[in-house]
């Protein structure tokens, strides 16, 4: 009777057999609909003052911060693995940081100072500056807070003056990550009258407001100084259309690629903007994301370097054109053996 019924089947099917193209490796390697490279790569990295200094970061093992002689060397390890570009996030000292977020403007601050190290040590990576006030305010806040409300206008203003400090130091790219109204267009203006049309911008366009920061905020110094949340202009994560209206709106003001973050949980949205925008799309594997394969693996549950290399593999196919990862080094390394 099961003899029947399976022939009965495989007629139904007119023979097909879709196991036949994964029966073997070099098969499936013909087939793959998608590639991995160290070039779809991006690596954030953490710097702190001092001069050969490292501080370990206690949720994201293996990560740590850089002092900006040891981010140089980082930067020059990333151009000889075959990565395209890093991402820069200053911890800015205690004593520096205030309500206005003036640190930010200072061209002599810890992110201009790296930026110039690492552009003159190492000119042919590109240089990717976070442009938002919570690595240089008191209270951990993205934007500048009056009465209990995070102003937009007024934040802007400042993040235009960053943008500049950022550009002139070196920055390739400016990354606004701060979700304000309207910030995309300033920033695009204030660089192209300030001869600086060159620099591009990459918009955090569909920034939502994750629990999957927590060991990012720890890394910058800022999870301690929070106060409130961040949920008044960070996006609901419940939301997808909103996330279409926010990426158009970024494009229209002059993004030359927009990003989606946190990553994994949120590929939906990357997948719908791949469909429905022409522009370079990129993502964030986050901090939770990366610690939540670091503790998980360290505990046994699978083997760290396939959930890696899978986890990645995810992004490219969701139709991601590039990643900001931690993992990024490892990776590089990994796929150029």
């Amino acid at each position: 009777m099961a003899a029947d019924w399976a022939k009965h089947d495989m007629a139904f099917l007119d023979g097909r057999r879709l196991r036949r193209p994964r029966a073997a490796a070099w098969s499936r390697a013909m087939v793959r609909e998608t590639s991995l490279s160290t070039a779809d790569l991006i690596w954030p990295i953490f710097v702190i003052d001092g001069q050969n200094e490292r501080t370990a970061i206690k949720t994201m093992p293996g990560v740590e911060r850089l002092s900006i002689d040891l981010a140089v060397a980082a930067a020059k390890a990333a151009r000889d693995a075959g990565i395209p570009a890093m991402a820069l996030f200053p911890n800015t000292p205690g004593h520096m940081r205030s309500e206005g977020g003036e640190e930010a403007f200072n061209p002599g601050n810890l992110m201009c100072r790296a930026l110039a190290a690492i552009k003159s040590a190492v000119p042919d990576i590109g240089l990717i500056a976070d442009v938002a006030l919570d690595e240089y305010s008191s209270d951990g806040q993205d934007g500048l807070v009056r009465d209990g409300h995070v102003l937009n206008d007024e934040t802007i203003a400042v993040m235009v003056q960053s943008a500049l400090v950022q550009a002139k130091a070196g920055a390739d790219i400016i990354a606004p990550s701060d979700m304000m109204d309207g910030r995309v267009f300033a920033i695009r203006q204030a660089l192209d009258q300030s001869g600086f049309d060159h620099v591009q911008i990459m918009s955090y366009a569909a920034k939502y407001a994750s629990c999957f920061y927590g060991p990012f905020r720890e890394a910058v110094g800022t999870g301690a100084r929070l106060k409130g949340d961040k949920r008044t202009y960070q996006m609901d994560f419940a939301n997808s259309d909103e996330a279409m209206r926010e990426i158009a709106q970024d494009i229209d003001e002059g993004a030359d690629s927009i990003m989606v973050k946190p990553g994994l949980p949120y590929l939906d949205i990357v997948r719908r903007a791949k469909d429905n925008f022409n522009v370079p799309i990129y993502a964030y594997q986050v901090s939770g994301e990366y610690a939540m394969i670091e503790f998980a693996s360290a505990a046994g549950s699978f083997d760290r370097q396939a959930a890696m290399v899978e986890s990645l593999t995810a992004f490219k196919r969701a139709g991601c054109d590039g990643v900001l990862s931690y993992f990024a080094l490892e990776a590089a390394r990994l796929l150029n053996e």
